[in-house]
């Protein structure tokens, strides 16, 4: 099968920090990535060490480290150094709180400075950052909580009387809840955040953690109702890093944006351990998406590298491709995407709207850190997740009798997508769930639950999670490919697809669609886009229906929840939908 390729010029990528794949990834070690740290002493290694005081003890306290931009435009700047003593400061709280090494500290929080100030502090203290969305409402919050046996808990008042405090007698291990935002009137048993922060000592030495410490509990949703807590140790940042590095393109000069909100893994890992790491200064945006406002943001901050996910990219495309040319985003030399399949189209449209590609990329919250990409160096295939990064080492494998596992060498043959365990970020345990870990370690390869191709490039593809592809009359069908299809028709905006029971072929294919504006969902429509996605793909993998929806259920993260579609579609239990942002309308 012909793909179209994005070509890339060498002046595209002069001062990339990977200018040739091929034998930069024959040669890369771990070790040499371990190097670019300083660590601690006797072998010792802290995420917030690397990423905010080895920088003002290396003399660069003064560089710039976030610019926080508030809902109202307003504009708070920390330097590394500030920072430094912002995180000791807090560091400092929880030390005389008795809170320790190992403890769980979660933060139900927006994107505001104090989730930063009390991410990093965690961190520096030892013990355990939980992060957690701030649209979650009682039950979810409890649940992860409960699970993780929290110790300390971070949040504002209006969250707090809202979301924890009808339940925390239930929780015997929250002893501390910390707020921001207080009124005169704060609720018993809690800390003023701000006022404490102002009288506890900006000076703290880091609590020595080793690289198999505990130091993130990050949860991901599964399709029952009980989330799982996947744990990450400290040595996940020499991940971090270097993937920013190498997928990211970081230099210590870069102004560096990610979109992701730290309740998801992506707003952590690289929404604020691999940019400090590599020094650069980020952009936090305290607001929620808007087309202007994230342009405006673009241009007036000089951002160099955007981090954002394949959902913001298609409410931007709602607009027109002119509508980012309004910008002076010269600056912009990198577009990055994470957290669903990025569909051709939008890859093209980028090359149309900003005059540059987004590069896909492909990782999980059990893997840590980023593990397939489309690099600056390298041309992009449309629709392709790109090859893994150095030192990751991924293949395609089938199940076979015996609960073994066989790789498929073939170009373009199905198959799950599976990576060799070794990489520093690769979670340690699902917490309190060892079977469930260990199921995923079969044969040698960590067994991911995506399906995927490989074609005769090393580039990858993916298909559908496991349990989304469509088995029609004998064929199995990725919803990707059908839904990208149905994105190539200039009225939809998002798609999304699933297999509905048939007596004959045992499943056909189903679409929902959101449609762009300027267009009204019609029969007449409907009978298009049926003629556009059978023309396209043809009738044995076109769908057979579509239904058009104002808004599709997605996660926080951006991921269509097309397993949310089929349980609603086949009146079936829906699962954990903690992490749902938009219902269907």
């Amino acid at each position: 099968m012909e793909w179209e390729r994005i070509r890339k010029r060498p002046e595209d990528y002069v001062s990339a920090n990977l200018q040739e794949y091929e034998g930069y990834a024959k040669n890369f070690a771990w070790s040499q990535a371990r190097a670019l740290l300083d660590g601690l002493p006797g072998g010792g290694l802290n995420i917030a060490h690397e990423a905010v005081d080895r920088h003002v003890l290396a003399g660069r306290g003064d560089k710039l480290a976030l610019r926080w931009i508030g809902r109202d435009d307003r504009i708070r700047d920390f330097s590394y150094a500030t920072l430094r003593a912002q995180t000791n400061r807090f560091a400092n709280i929880l030390a005389q709180a008795g809170i320790a090494k190992g403890d769980r500290v979660y933060l139900l929080l927006g994107r505001s400075v104090e989730l930063y100030i009390a991410a990093l502090g965690t961190l520096k203290n030892g013990s355990v950052l939980s992060p957690m969305f701030s649209a979650f409402g009682p039950e979810p919050a409890k649940a992860r909580m409960t699970i993780g046996n929290a110790k300390a808990l971070v949040t504002t008042e209006a969250f707090y009387r809202r979301k924890i405090e009808p339940w925390r007698k239930e929780l015997a291990s929250l002893q501390h809840v910390f707020l921001t935002e207080c009124s005169a009137n704060r609720p018993p048993g809690t800390v003023d955040l701000n006022a404490a922060l102002a009288q506890a000592s900006d000076s703290f030495e880091t609590v020595w953690t080793s690289p198999e410490d505990m130091a993130l509990l990050h949860f991901t949703s599964g399709t029952t109702g009980k989330p799982k807590g996947a744990v990450h140790v400290h040595e996940a940042v020499v991940a971090h890093h270097i993937t920013g590095q190498l997928a990211l393109d970081l230099h210590a000069d870069d102004i560096f944006w990610c979109t992701a909100d730290p309740g998801w893994i992506t707003g952590t890992s690289y929404g604020i351990i691999s940019p400090l790491t590599n020094g650069v200064t980020m952009i936090v945006d305290q607001a929620e998406f808007d087309a202007e406002r994230w342009c405006r943001i673009l241009q007036d901050q000089k951002v160099t590298i955007w981090y954002t996910a394949p959902t913001a990219i298609r409410m931007l495309m709602k607009t027109s491709a002119d509508f980012p040319k309004r910008f002076d985003l010269s600056k912009l030399r990198l577009m990055a995407s994470v957290g669903e399949p990025l569909n051709p189209e939008a890859v093209v449209w980028g090359v149309d709207a900003f005059g540059k590609p987004f590069h896909d990329n492909w990782w999980q919250t059990e893997t840590g850190g980023i593990m397939i990409s489309n690099y600056l160096s390298m041309d992009v295939k449309p629709g392709s997740m790109g090859r893994p990064l150095p030192g990751v080492t991924a293949g395609i494998v089938e199940r076979v009798e015996g609960g073994a596992v066989r790789e498929i060498t073939e170009p373009m043959a199905m198959g799950e997508l599976a990576l060799r365990p070794g990489w520093p970020s690769m979670m340690r345990a699902y917490l309190n769930e060892e079977e469930r870990y260990r199921k995923c370690f079969v044969g040698g390869w960590y067994l991911t639950g995506d399906l995927a191709m490989r074609d005769s490039d090393g580039y990858f593809w993916f298909v559908g999670r496991n349990d989304d592809v469509i088995k029609s009359a004998g064929h199995l069908i990725g919803p990707f490919e059908v839904e990208s299809a149905l994105m190539e028709h200039p009225a939809v905006a998002e798609a999304g697809v699933i297999g509905v029971p048939e007596p004959t072929a045992g499943e056909v294919v189903k679409a929902y669609v959101a449609l762009k504006g300027g267009f009204e969902p019609s029969e007449a429509l409907r009978k298009e886009l049926l003629g556009h996605a059978r023309q396209r793909l043809g009738p044995a993998v076109a769908p057979k229906d579509i239904a058009f929806r104002q808004n599709l259920p997605k996660t926080r993260s951006g991921k269509i929840m097309r397993r949310l579609l089929k349980a609603r579609e086949l009146g079936l239990p829906e699962g954990d939908i903690s992490t749902l942002e938009s219902e269907e309308r």
